[in-house]
Parts: structure tokens; C-alpha cells; sequence
């Protein structure tokens, strides 16, 4: 007997974000059409017969929010029956890291707004999009432990703190500064410079780093161990 399926395929994006006084944001997007019309959710949509899936979602970010985005990965298949009350629909969701002070938001036509939302105080969202940000949020914090991914979401130059900052802030406890500068010094992948910060509110500038990319893919492909 033939198999007749109408199934229809999309993609969600899960961009994070880091905003120092406010913690670990996600973009949403405002949508204009039915369902859930103006309700908040994750940029993304259906896949075009002649687009692979790492196309699709980028072209989305950037149709409906004007965010371009360089480090993604897919995250998981959501395809339970019900989850879309236009039918039979399939969403593969990647999730991505970016500094929000590199982009400023534009909605297009798809989207009628876009925001950052702090992770742990957001709207109610369509579809089974909150499921989904639940699940990034997980495997962000997991891979933030073995990966040193979080260099995305600072600016080019940075003090130590700014990156201690947001190693709390993402795993969302306290860690052992001294133990992690270790670790940190010890992989050698930051780069010092001869630069302080140009402002700060107390205390002394600090001396800046930024990330040795070529180091740490290095290390990478050498099977680094990075736990905190």
C-alpha cells in the first residue's frame, strides 16, 4: 500500500544573546500572519523546495529580524502531530550565539517587531516555541561547560571579568575565578594587548584580551578538555 503523507517542513532559530545588565537574552520575533497573529515566537519558517536547511534558516534571520548570523548548529527535530494548527508540520531548530550590540533589529514583512527577551522573563509564545527555547537553554549551558563557545556573545576586546561575568550568568551559579583563569591561561587561548578599558564606574581599567580563534580550533581538532 502507498504511504500518502502531507507533512511540511520549517525551521526555528534560537539566537542568543548576552546584554551585561541584563543577563542571557533570546530574539523574538512579532508575527503578522495567522496563527498565533501577533503573538511573540522564533524567527523561522517553511523550507523552500530549492534551499537546504542551513539556507532556509539563515535566510529567515535575516528577512525577519536583519540578523546575520556565524555560528549555528542544529539543536532538534520537533514533530509532534499536534503542534501546528495548520497541519502536519515538521521544524528542525538550530540555535546560534551573537553579540546583540553588532546588529540592530529590523522587522520585515514577516514580522511586524523583533526584541531581545531576558531567557528568564519572557512572553507567552506560539507554537511550542517555549519548549524549544527550554531545550537551547539546556544544551547551551551544557556545552558552555566543555566548549568555550561564549566568546560569541562578547565584543572583539574584553576585560577577564566581562568573560567571568558571563560564565556565571550562563550557567547561572558562582564559579571559582582563580580555578578558571587557570584553565583559561592554561589553553593559551586569549590574546593580551597592550590596552585598558576606556571607561569603567570603580576601580581601575583593566588590561583587555581577546579570543585566539586559530589556538582553539587547534586545541579543537586535538581533543581539548575544557570543564568548568
Amino acid at each position: 500500500m502507498a504511504i500518502r503523507q502531507q507533512i511540511k517542513l520549517t525551521v526555528d532559530a534560537v539566537v542568543f544573546g548576552y546584554i551585561p545588565k541584563e543577563g542571557i537574552v533570546v530574539l523574538l520575533i512579532k508575527r503578522t500572519i495567522e496563527p498565533f497573529l501577533h503573538s511573540w515566537a522564533l524567527p523561522g519558517g517553511f523550507v523552500r523546495d530549492e534551499e537546504s536547511l542551513e539556507h532556509a534558516v539563515t535566510r529567515e534571520l535575516l528577512t525577519e529580524a536583519g540578523v546575520n548570523i556565524n555560528y549555528l548548529e542544529q539543536l532538534y527535530t520537533f514533530g509532534m502531530p499536534n503542534r501546528d494548527p495548520r497541519g502536519r508540520v515538521v521544524s528542525i531548530a538550530y540555535f546560534g550565539l551573537v553579540n546583540p550590540t553588532n546588529f540592530k533589529l529590523a522587522a520585515s514583512s514577516d514580522a511586524e517587531d523583533a526584541s531581545w527577551f531576558n531567557i528568564k522573563d519572557l512572553p507567552d509564545l506560539a507554537f511550542d516555541h517555549a519548549t524549544i527555547i527550554n531545550l537551547a537553554v539546556g544544551r547551551l549551558r551544557n556545552k558552555i561547560r566543555y566548549e568555550p563557545i561564549g566568546f560569541e556573545l562578547l565584543d572583539k576586546k574584553f576585560p577577564i571579568a566581562d568573560l567571568e561575568k558571563l560564565y556565571e550568568t550562563l550557567l547561572d551559579r558562582p564559579i571559582d575565578r582563580r580555578n578558571f583563569q587557570k584553565k583559561i591561561n592554561h589553553l593559551g587561548i586569549l590574546i593580551a594587548h597592550n590596552e585598558k578599558q576606556k571607561q569603567v564606574s570603580q576601580g581601575r581599567p583593566a588590561k583587555l584580551f581577546s579570543f585566539n580563534e586559530e589556538k582553539y580550533f587547534q586545541l579543537k581538532k586535538d581533543g581539548m578538555a575544557f570543564e568548568i
